[in-house]
């Protein structure tokens, strides 16, 4: 579509829309909500909150904070938390077995907060990361992630998931096909209505540091010589974008109801493209080293903590985002007046 000539100067000042707060809330663009918002959050197997010390004014969460912050999520307008589980290395093993534990820390949360709120979506982790010794996301043989072997392991952890009672599952680990799989075993289990948020275009970054000390993550190639020290075989190049549209495309195609692109910020141009390529729900996951990067700068004084909170959300609408996973979810909507 070909854009209306401009009047030349000084018939057109662009300065007069925003000459007062009038005008310029009358003429914005986008528009921020606490309904744009999913709040991440770790969730531990002990009692109480326990500092994140990578992640400023973050805590783990044990199951009986977590069904609180539920009702505060309510109160605050925020439909929807994403659980991650921080689970004790001696529990860990090689396959992830604590992954699908109907007894687990996971399955014992999304039911406590459901009773406490189940207006409150609830969105959980698909993934053994946090559940193996090696840190990795899937099942290692002789060096090599395992596709298959790893989506049968994602598929009875992503049952037990929405057998508790989780309302949308987001597989993370980026195997080939795992969207197809955990689809027809959930219509096959009867559990037609549970959503799929696909993680479907997450990068191999650096930004998710502080997220592995959150959950205890163990350090890539330290379990074994032949381990991988880096999870660059299965998440996505930094320097690649058409491949983010096929892996978007193979996830719709194979029934995930949203869509998501991790990290957040160093990607908008992916998320942009993602959004007017597919006109599908399109997520952003503002992640653990976004995160800590503003909280720090904010800590030192180095910038205004509350206003680059509040522009890197809106950034993401920006882009095309439907809404956004992060951390400062709760404190982003109190700003908003919630």
């Amino acid at each position: 579509m070909q854009s209306a000539s401009l009047a030349a100067y000084p018939a057109l000042r662009l300065r007069r829309l925003r000459q007062a707060d009038w005008t310029r809330r009358l003429v914005r663009e986008h528009e921020l909500t606490p309904a744009d918002f999913i709040w991440s959050m770790v969730i531990h197997e002990g009692e109480g909150r326990v500092p994140v010390a990578a992640m400023p004014g973050v805590d783990r969460l044990s199951v009986a904070e977590a069904a609180k912050a539920a009702v505060e999520a309510r109160k605050l307008g925020i439909p929807a938390i994403a659980i991650f589980p921080q689970i004790d290395g001696s529990r860990k093993d090689a396959v992830g077995g604590m992954a699908a534990d109907p007894n687990g820390v996971i399955a014992r949360a999304v039911k406590a907060m459901k009773d406490a709120a189940p207006e409150v979506g609830i969105m959980c982790d698909v993934a053994l990361d946090p559940f193996t010794d090696h840190g990795h996301d899937g099942v290692i043989e002789n060096g090599k992630i395992l596709n298959e072997a790893t989506i049968e392991r994602l598929v009875e952890q992503g049952l037990m998931q929405a057998q508790a009672g989780c309302d949308i599952l987001a597989p993370s680990d980026m195997m080939d096909g795992r969207v197809g799989a955990l689809r027809g075993a959930l219509e096959s289990a009867g559990l037609t209505d549970t959503l799929i948020m696909s993680y479907a275009a997450k990068y191999a970054s650096a930004f998710y540091g502080p997220y592995r000390e959150a959950i205890g993550s163990a350090k890539l190639g330290s379990a074994a010589p032949d381990h991988p020290s880096n999870k660059a075989t299965y998440q996505m190049d930094p320097a690649n974008t058409d491949e983010a549209i096929r892996e978007v495309a193979l996830d719709l195609a194979e029934g995930a109801d949203m869509v998501m692109v991790k990290p957040g910020l160093p990607y908008l141009d992916i998320i942009r493209r993602v959004a007017d390529t597919f006109k599908a729900p399109t997520f952003a996951f503002q992640v653990s080293g976004e995160y800590a990067m503003i909280a720090a700068a904010g800590a030192n004084g180095w910038i205004d903590r509350d206003r680059a909170v509040m522009e890197s959300l809106m950034a993401f609408k920006r882009a095309g985002c439907a809404g956004v996973i992060t951390y400062f979810a709760p404190e982003a909507a109190r700003m908003l007046g919630a």
